[in-house]
């Protein structure tokens, strides 16, 4: 029997290890910080062996092959060593891959692959298909596996961390939706270095499967020639391209091409999530779904009905002609540049959390043009206040959420936007984005 340690108690961890165990492995956890209550209940269910608050080298050490979560770095010195004794070190998206045969559609890339994950999803379920949505949205891919009844379609969202620890990981269709500076502190600061990983999405691709990527992204096209792939490409632009194989936009008209088939047209008008940005993500999500067999009809009755992401522009309430969106998906300064670029009135913007190597300088011009306010949101807030003191007439610092939205409402006026985007990470004050974007969301409906 082989011993499998998981390292990290988190979502993907747990998943990983309740796969491990019913496929009869020797499974031991360890997680250096402290495990949540809810998964502790979940390892005792499984008669899992776990610590928390702390590694016992010795156990982890005894390992076959470590299953390591996202959070934690490749170069931390317990996997440097772990690896240099030869233990295989596999994320918990390559250990679940291993036990299923079912077509995979994995989506990648710094912004945007939520959307298109959730797309993709709703698409193939209208159509009546068996998919699940797994990854970085809904259950862990393990979790899936070892929990629920196995489907025929897996539609995945990725991350560069996950992707890190990939060896076979194939997907039929893989998506790239874009690649802009982000977690480069995990990157020794190397752009390169992140984006090298985002490609490892296509590394396992051959002539059967598909890549639908953005041609508009030149971090994309100008790396793509490197890659030694005879995947299928598929590139997806904002302007009309003359391949065979293509989607772009003509005429506010998502047109798709695919060689033999009739072209795939549809309204950009039509589409429920408003903004370039979506007409983008519906794109790449049409393709794979075209890809897959799909009836156009289905694909666009699927795309009129689509919600949208929460807290990615989520309108939250209009108080006193004054509107509140929350986006606090937005980690990332490109993210945050797509919120801004869809502003149309005067807005009050609340940033910050845990900077992750940001150049603040690429929202200037659109801060200068469309922001009247800037609330800081965070512990250190030095280089948001660098940037932007001199554009703004009004900017404050706040360590909570309730502060913060009071501040942005005594700054707003009838007609303008109070916009949660923070371009940052969010553990400084919150659990995660998604707490920072509830806690927002109940600030703001007190008012």
């Amino acid at each position: 029997m082989k011993n499998i340690v998981v390292l990290g108690g988190g979502e993907s961890g747990v998943g990983a290890a309740v796969l491990a165990k019913q496929k009869m492995f020797a499974v031991f956890l360890s997680d250096q910080g402290k495990i949540k209550p809810k998964y502790k209940k979940i390892l005792q269910k499984h008669s899992i062996a776990f610590e928390d608050e702390g590694h016992t080298t010795s156990e982890i050490f005894k390992a076959d092959i470590v299953i390591k979560s996202p959070g934690i770095p490749d170069d931390l010195l317990l996997i440097n060593n772990l690896r240099n004794q030869g233990v295989e070190v596999i994320s918990e998206i390559e250990f679940a891959y291993r036990f299923t045969d079912a077509t995979i559609i994995a989506i990648t890339g710094s912004n945007g692959k939520t959307t298109v994950t959730k797309m993709v999803y709703h698409i193939l379920e209208q159509a009546n298909l068996s998919v699940a949505m797994v990854g970085n949205v809904g259950d862990s891919f393990a979790m899936h596996l070892a929990t629920q009844p196995e489907v025929d379609n897996y539609v995945i969202e990725v991350s560069s961390f996950q992707l890190d620890n990939c060896v076979s990981f194939k997907p039929h269709i893989s998506i790239l939706t874009n690649i802009t500076p982000d977690h480069l502190d995990r990157y020794n600061n190397n752009f390169n270095l992140y984006r090298k990983a985002k490609f490892k999405i296509l590394q396992n691709q051959g002539q059967d499967d598909f890549f639908i990527y953005n041609e508009d992204d030149l971090a994309i096209t100008e790396f793509l020639p490197k890659i030694s792939t005879n995947v299928q490409l598929i590139p997806f632009s904002k302007k009309q391209l003359k391949q065979n194989i293509a989607a772009f936009i003509e005429q506010n008209t998502i047109k798709i091409n695919l060689n033999q088939q009739k072209t795939f047209n549809m309204s950009i008008n039509n589409l429920n999530v408003k903004g370039t940005h979506n007409a983008q993500n519906a794109m790449a999500a049409s393709t794979a779904a075209r890809l897959l067999k799909i009836r156009k009809q289905t694909i666009r009755e699927s795309m009129e009905s689509f919600r949208g992401v929460e807290h990615r522009l989520e309108e939250v309430k209009v108080l006193n002609n004054v509107n509140y969106i929350n986006d606090s998906k937005a980690t990332n300064i490109n993210a945050t540049f797509y919120a801004l670029d869809s502003m149309t009135k005067p807005t009050v913007w609340i940033v910050g959390g845990v900077d992750k190597g940001n150049n603040y300088q690429d929202l200037l011009a659109l801060v200068n043009e469309r922001v009247k306010a800037i609330v800081c949101l965070g512990i250190d807030n030095s280089k948001i206040i660098d940037a932007f003191g001199k554009t703004v007439d009004e900017l404050v610092e706040t360590a909570n959420m309730a502060d913060a939205v009071l501040a942005a409402q005594h700054f707003s006026n009838a007609g303008d936007t109070v916009l949660l985007s923070p371009a940052c990470a969010s553990f400084d004050l919150f659990e995660n984005y998604e707490d920072r974007g509830r806690q927002f969301k109940e600030c703001v409906r007190k008012l």
